[in-house]
């Protein structure tokens, strides 16, 4: 027999009854009932329940041992009676009656308990995350993260793509965040970067010849952590072809994604690849308020800016009239009730608003103070674009777009939610919020520049390396900031439950684009030349045209596991202020460190005093 197991503590059934057995694992937690002790035995795999009995002789070490030590024990197989069968457990028809015992490893005082897995603080979780990582959602969503990632990659490889890797120290880029330096040891006073992402070196393995590329790559960015956003590193499913057009990079790579959710979504429904819908972005941003939208919320925001013109409500009356202001409505469906309308009155005025105005409809004239006042004529109007009956409420949000447009996003999402909460549907009998639902959709034709206001000029508005739609045709055409500002990128963001899941495009694969994108921002070619020289100098050498995309490793196994905070499907995270309290880290390096590498630090003064 192995000297620790015979058996995993999820193995054993009814037909072992008799057999003797060995088994190693954690004191999950034990139970006295009249003099027999049971102790739930934990391993990788599950749990199964040994008893001892009085007349064990080492009964009383049996007695002593604390919950979390690391035990090995030898028993014989028993049935249990037909009332004590446990249906949730796998080995819950029988148990082990113990014949030897062994502590391997004695448990002290634990810092955080394992079983029933109550609620800590992150310091304590962080710092102990050894013992976190026993509690059973961590251990399941830690598995559930290594299945995903094993399926992601099989069906890559099944696509026909093969795994590259590309290099961890690189040059600095200016991607968007802080890279993280690295200190060169051999050359004084430079630096290596740890990659934002593969970006670069992925469209070179391109120009390279190499002709479906994929990695499930690791990316560090020097950024603040928010609840779907690691701070410091992350994980994504890297990808890059050659010779293709954007629909193909959906197409080849979409399907890969949804069989990973469809696997492990349980009995929650994944919307089918071919019904994700393609949404542009200015249409994304009318209707649900953000370029994430989550569809599992069917109601679309309209402009209804028009029926305001002229009416007795002064206030929208007179942004009606101004043509940097726009006024929207969210349709609410059985939202009717004025103990709602004035619920989500407070909500927005808690998001910073001074409230959303409201009109209550009937069979007869729409009620509330709006409706008083622009008349029976224009809230028909209302009721009828909106698609509105008796019992439904439409609110109302005005102003200059980006002031109001992301809390209208957000209101969006808490109206159906509130709504479901009182079990209201769509008319057509559809949920209202579909929370058991995954629920995909492609973002689209996303503007190549926006305007920084702070600066005063045109920037790129997501990534340089994307071709703008139309080429250099289009860019030589655009000469006004207003032109400027309409060029579309051929970019692309897929979308799940309001989370974006990955983001992609079509690659700038001429140098003479490159130029001509860039000098749109007002950066010249010696920017170019400086910044992305070997880029630049690839594509002189005949760059195949190529598109590409990544997909959030980290955010698909969050909505997988149905958590809220990337921090709890990561083994060993950093804090939310990115610290590792479990290692130390970030630490003090010490002087013979710093002298290899040339570098002083010089603290802030505030700190140093």
């Amino acid at each position: 027999m192995h000297p620790y197991r015979s058996h995993h503590c999820a193995e054993l059934r009814k037909e072992d009854v008799g057999s003797e057995v060995r088994l190693s694992g954690w004191v999950h937690r034990k139970r006295d009932h009249g003099g027999i002790l049971f102790i739930d035995l934990r391993d990788h795999y599950g749990i199964t329940q040994v008893l001892c009995e009085p007349e064990f002789e080492d009964f009383a070490a049996v007695d002593a041992v604390r919950a979390e030590s690391c035990i090995r024990v030898e028993g014989k197989v028993v049935a249990r009676a037909e009332d004590q069968v446990n249906e949730n457990l796998p080995t819950g028809a029988i148990e082990v009656r113990i014949t030897k015992f062994e502590v391997l490893s004695a448990a002290g005082d634990l810092p955080l308990p394992v079983f029933q897995e109550p609620d800590y603080p992150e310091d304590i979780r962080m710092r102990h995350r050894y013992l976190d990582l026993r509690r059973e959602t961590m251990h399941k969503n830690i598995v559930l993260r290594s299945n995903v990632v094993r399926e992601l990659r099989r069906g890559m490889e099944d696509a026909g793509f093969t795994e590259y890797q590309t290099p961890i120290l690189t040059a600095s880029s200016p991607e968007g965040a802080r890279d993280f330096l690295v200190p060169s040891r051999l050359h004084p006073g430079k630096f290596f970067a740890l990659p934002q992402a593969p970006q670069i070196f992925k469209q070179l393995i391109m120009v390279s010849g190499f002709d479906r590329y994929f990695q499930i790559a690791p990316c560090f960015r020097d950024e603040d952590a928010r609840a779907d956003r690691s701070a410091g590193e992350f994980y994504q499913l890297d990808v890059e072809m050659s010779f293709v057009e954007q629909h193909e990079v959906w197409d080849t790579t979409g399907p890969v994604v949804a069989r990973a959710f469809e696997l492990h979504a349980g009995e929650r429904k994944v919307d089918p690849y071919e019904s994700w819908a393609k949404i542009p972005y200015a249409d994304s941003m009318l209707r649900y308020g953000t370029d994430k939208p989550d569809l599992r919320v069917p109601l679309q925001m309209q402009v209804v800016t028009e029926h305001f013109k002229g009416s007795g409500f002064k206030i929208f009356a007179s942004m009606a009239e101004d043509p940097e202001k726009q006024i929207r409505a969210i349709p609410a469906p059985g939202g009717g009730s004025r103990a709602f309308c004035d619920r989500m009155n407070s909500w927005a005025q808690k998001q910073g608003l001074p409230g959303m105005g409201y009109i209550m409809f009937d069979d007869g004239d729409g009620k509330g103070p709006l409706a008083k006042n622009i008349g029976a004529e224009r809230t028909h109007a209302i009721r009828d674009q909106l698609g509105l009956s008796a019992g439904d409420a439409a609110f109302f949000l005005a102003g200059k777009v980006e002031e109001f447009e992301r809390v209208a996003g957000l209101a969006r999402v808490e109206i159906a939610q509130s709504l479901a909460e009182q079990g209201k549907i769509m008319p057509d009998g559809t949920p209202i919020f579909d929370e058991a639902r995954f629920a995909f959709c492609w973002i689209v034709d996303f503007p190549m520049y926006e305007w920084d206001e702070e600066r005063k000029k045109v920037e790129f508005g997501h990534n340089p390396f994307s071709m703008p739609q139309g080429g250099l045709a289009a860019l030589e055409k655009a000469e006004t900031a207003e032109q400027i500002l309409q060029l579309k990128a051929n970019q692309y963001d897929l979308v799940c439950n309001g989370y974006e899941m990955a983001s992609g495009a079509i690659r700038n694969h001429k140098p003479e684009v490159m130029y001509a994108a860039f000098a749109k921002a007002g950066y010249g070619a010696e920017v170019v030349e400086r910044e992305f020289g070997g880029m630049l100098n690839a594509f002189k050498y005949g760059a195949p045209p190529h598109g590409g995309i990544a997909y959030g490793v980290d955010r698909i196994v969050m909505l997988l596991a149905d958590q809220e905070n990337i921090r709890e499907v990561t083994m060993f995270p950093l804090t939310q202020n990115a610290e590792d309290l479990l290692l130390g880290a970030p630490s003090e390096a010490s002087p013979e460190q710093l002298k290899d590498v040339h570098i002083k630090v010089v603290k802030p003064i505030e700190e140093a005093s």
